[in-house]
Parts: C-alpha cells; sequence; structure tokens
C-alpha cells in the first residue's frame, strides 16, 4: 500500500508538537526516538512518505546536521529507506528483526489490556441492542433493497446537474426543513400514493428515519415517559426509546396489528409506535376496526402516535392501504418515512410529517442538534420523484422482489412441505419462518454461522417473557442465485434438525398470486 506524500505534513505538525513540550536529550536524539516510536506503534504505516532533512530542519527550526543525524540511525537500524529522487519513506520490515537488541519492543508497544468504560445506563442499554453490526450484505439480510438494480447512471446524472448549478447557499448552514422543490415533491407523492394529510411546510427532510424517531423523542417525552411498542417491533426504534430514558411497554401484535385492548392503560404512554401498513417483522396489516381504536387510545391518553411507514410501497396482491395519518386528519399522528427501504440506505434521507403546530419547533430543534445537509443530493431527489423516475423505480422493485420472494419460497419448498410454516408474504421485503422453539432458532442461527450465513432470530424482536421463535428472512437485497444457495441450505438444515420427518401438522402460508410462477 502507498502513502501520499501529504502525510509528510502530518508527520511535520506532529513533530513540532513534540518539539514544543520539554524533554531531555539533544535535537537530534527526540527526533530520532519520536519517529521510531511512531514507526513501531504503527503511526506511521510502511511505505508512509516522510519529510524531506531540509524541510524538517527549516519547518522545525534546526540545523540540517541535526536531522540528518536522525535520518541516517534511523537508516542504519533499517526504519526507514531513501528512494533516489523520490524521498524518505517509512521502510517495509519486521520490526522485531530490525529493532535493537539492546531495546524492549514489548515495552513500547500499546497495552492490549482493554479499559473499563463507564458507560451510563442509557448506553450499555443501547449497546446491548446493537449487536455485533458488521454491516456485511447476506442472503438473508433484513431490510437490504435490491441495491444492484438501482438506477446508478440516472441518479449520477442529476447528482452531477445539481452539483453544477449549486449556489453559495448548498455549502452553508441552512434551517429551512429541507430543500423546497423536495418537500413539494414528497407532499404531492405522499397525498396521492399514501392519503397522507399534509402540505409542504408540515415536512421535515431528517437524515433517515432513526434521526426522526430521535427528534420525536427529544422533544415530546421526558426520560422516565412511557412509550408503548408494538411486540415483536422494530429494534431500531426501541433502541432510540430506550436510550432517550423512555419506560418501554410492550403491546402484542396479531394478525391485525397492535392490540391496544391488551395495554396496560394504568400506565398511559406518551408516545405509540405502530408500523400499521406493513407491521415488523410480522407482516400483519392493523385492521380499520384497530386504527380506530389506536386513534381513539392515542387521544384519551393524550399520546403521540409514531406511524412508520417503512415499505409501504411493495404490496403485491392488494393496493396500498391508506396511512394512519390520513385517517386521523393529522392529529395526533406524526408519520415517518424514509428512502433507505425504496432507494438505498447509504441516500440517508427520511422525513417527518408534522402536525403543523410542531413543524417549527421541529425544523429549529433539528437544525440545532443535526444541522441540515445534503441539499445537492436532496434536489436530485426532487427532480427523481418529479419527473417520473421514483414511481418507475417502485414498479421495477415490486416485480424484482415478487421473482425473488418466488425464488426463496422455491428453495424453502422441501422444508415447507414437510412443515415450515412461512408469512404470507403479501408485502414488504422478508418472510417470516415460524420455528417450534428459541432453542431450536439459536441452533439454526449457530449452524448458519458457520456456513457463513447470517440468520436473523424472530425472538430478539421481542420484549416480552416469553418471544415467539422464528426466522426473520430478508431477501430483497440478494440476487435470485445467493437466495437459492442459503435457501437450499436453510431448508436441509430445518429438515436435519427435525430428523427428515415430515410434519404432522403446520404449512406455509401461500404466497401471493401473481403472473407466470412469481408469488
Amino acid at each position: 500500500m502507498s502513502y501520499s506524500s501529504s502525510h509528510a505534513s502530518w508527520v511535520i505538525e506532529a513533530l513540532a508538537l513534540t518539539f514544543a513540550t520539554d524533554a531531555e536529550g539533544t535535537l537530534s536524539h527526540r527526533l530520532y526516538m519520536a519517529l521510531r516510536n511512531w514507526i513501531v506503534q504503527g503511526d506511521l504505516p510502511q511505505g508512509c512518505a516522510l519529510p524531506s532533512s531540509r524541510r524538517l530542519a527549516s519547518t522545525l527550526g534546526v540545523g540540517r546536521n541535526t536531522v540528518l543525524a536522525a535520518v541516517e540511525r534511523l537508516s542504519a537500524e533499517g526504519f526507514v529507506v531513501s528512494r533516489p529522487g523520490a524521498g524518505l519513506y517509512v521502510a517495509r520490515l519486521d520490526l522485531h528483526d530490525a529493532w535493537p537488541r539492546d531495546v524492549d519492543v514489548a515495552a513500547s508497544l500499546p497495552s492490549s489490556e482493554p479499559t473499563a468504560i463507564p458507560y451510563s445506563n442509557r448506553g450499555q442499554q443501547l449497546l446491548a441492542s446493537c449487536g455485533a453490526m458488521d454491516g456485511q450484505r447476506r442472503a438473508f439480510t433484513p431490510g437490504m433493497p435490491a441495491i444492484d438494480q438501482f438506477p446508478r447512471e440516472l441518479w449520477q446524472r442529476l447528482l452531477k446537474r445539481h452539483q453544477h448549478r449549486a449556489d453559495d447557499d448548498v455549502f452553508g448552514y441552512a434551517t429551512g426543513g429541507g430543500h423546497g422543490p423536495l418537500r413539494e415533491a414528497l407532499c404531492d407523492y405522499l397525498r396521492l400514493s399514501r392519503s397522507v394529510r399534509c402540505h409542504p411546510h408540515q415536512i421535515l427532510i431528517t437524515q433517515g428515519a432513526q434521526q426522526a424517531f430521535e427528534l420525536v423523542t427529544r422533544l415530546l417525552a421526558d426520560p422516565g415517559d412511557r412509550a408503548w411498542v408494538e411486540d415483536p417491533g422494530y429494534a431500531g426504534a426501541k433502541a432510540c426509546f430506550a436510550s432517550s430514558g423512555l419506560e418501554l411497554t410492550p403491546v402484542p401484535v396479531d394478525d391485525e396489528g397492535l392490540k391496544t385492548d391488551a395495554a396496560d392503560s394504568a400506565k398511559p404512554p406518551r408516545l405509540i409506535y405502530a408500523t400499521p401498513s406493513h407491521q415488523y417483522p410480522s407482516g400483519a396489516t392493523m385492521s380499520m376496526a384497530r386504527r380506530l381504536a389506536l386513534l381513539e387510545c392515542a387521544r384519551r391518553h393524550g399520546a403521540y402516535i409514531i406511524e412508520d411507514d417503512y415499505d409501504s410501497e411493495f404490496r403485491y396482491t392488494t393496493p396500498p392501504l391508506a396511512s394512519l395519518q390520513g385517517l386521523a386528519g393529522g392529529d395526533p399522528v406524526i408519520y415517518v418515512g424514509t428512502f433507505s427501504k425504496v432507494l438505498y440506505p447509504g441516500l440517508r434521507l427520511g422525513y417527518l410529517v408534522l402536525p403543523e403546530p410542531l413543524f417549527d419547533d421541529f425544523r429549529r430543534a433539528n437544525a440545532r442538534l443535526h444541522r441540515e445537509g445534503q441539499y445537492v443530493a436532496q434536489a436530485a431527489l426532487a427532480d427523481f420523484i418529479k419527473e417520473g423516475h421514483f414511481s418507475r423505480h417502485v414498479a421495477r422493485m415490486r416485480r424484482c422482489y415478487r421473482e425473488r420472494q418466488a425464488c426463496l419460497r422455491q428453495a424453502l419448498a422441501p422444508a415447507v412441505t414437510a412443515g415450515l410454516s412461512l408469512s404470507s408474504g403479501q408485502s414488504g421485503m422478508h418472510l417470516v419462518a415460524h420455528l417450534d422453539s428459541v432453542a431450536q432458532e439459536q441452533q439454526l442461527i449457530r449452524r448458519a454461522r458457520q456456513a457463513g450465513i447470517t440468520l436473523s432470530a424472530l425472538s430478539d424482536h421481542y420484549l416480552c417473557a416469553s418471544p415467539k421463535a422464528g426466522l426473520v428472512l430478508g431477501y430483497a437485497g440478494s440476487t435470485p442465485v445467493q437466495l437459492e444457495q442459503a435457501g437450499s441450505w436453510l431448508a436441509t438444515a430445518w429438515l436435519a434438525q427435525r430428523g427428515g420427518k415430515p410434519a404432522t401438522t403446520g404449512s406455509a402460508a401461500p404466497s401471493p398470486t401473481t403472473k407466470k410462477g412469481t408469488p
């Protein structure tokens, strides 16, 4: 690996700081020791460019002979090499072979002993919810869209269009709540496709849904307040609420969605989190009766509902359902959306649709806490929506995800025939494979890890003491080949776990009915 000459400037700045403090020894010895220790500790990587002796002497205010003496000693010991016409570089060497015999190398290296960090209780809760988070894309990663299908060339053209047109305001601090044309385009889209009742001045652009949750929690709840959350439910929202000091009340979910009548009304909530269009992770759609009951419950307790509409675009058998916010006429619902699922996660753009009295305060708080940014990307996204690319992309992704779900179902068919139960898959980007016990779930996860496959436990999405077991199988972000291989492995592993015997009860839920064999 090669390193640019910019490292030389950093070395000079570091040496200037070192020389600014009092220390024993000659200037030449101090220069030698500083460079030697940085090389041994890895602060100056092998191949890193060093400043010339003339530059060092001039910048540090020392004689050139002082610098040359230190450099010659480092060179003699094999730490640096001089390349004719190119300059001075850190050598590629085995430090233990090159190190002088009378020096204790181990004593010069950083200690490997871990340092105990006194995290807060909220910090410990947050870290416990993080898991490994290795960031790798694998066949069953939930929530990962088909990045390979995103129209990158078109997107780059839109970005370049606005980079060239950008005025000075794009490079400064903005406080308006987001790019105006994007808020207008979003307003038109949400009114038509999701029946959201809003105006552009109610839409606040955020850096994803997580930032939106944080803003809501900071402004509308105090530590110790209660938040009702779906059980099972989205771990990201629960982590945000818990790390803000809220007390979480798990509310059970069934085939009709959140069961508000099962919650403890003696301990009223300040916030109620729900995914009514497509419950995560169960896949249930909240019935109209439940929606009306939820709205009535929120009004009775003076609570705000956070409606997370994270992948409502992807329905395969029925048209998208109207939003809860639209049904309520706005209050007391705060609508949260994100482009991470429908476009790509790295875009880091989401939005809040707020009741009008809240917007200005949320705008100011967002500008203070997070600042606003990515205005070039926001402008490109506004054009992406207004010019029709967004709707065409969503249509393509619906077809793509139907096909990918069909591939996964086909790969799991031997297990389904033997009794493995799958969720309906009528919408969304994942299926749930229901299992008999948490022990069975964890055993499959361990075996999958050994095979290089990552499985997500359904039980991890519960707060209650008796979680249901299963696997959350994301299919949207994987190719058909990947799904076939990973699905076949899972089917074989599940059958082996059961001893290869067909189940006497239980069956897979039917896949959505579509043309040409897609689910």
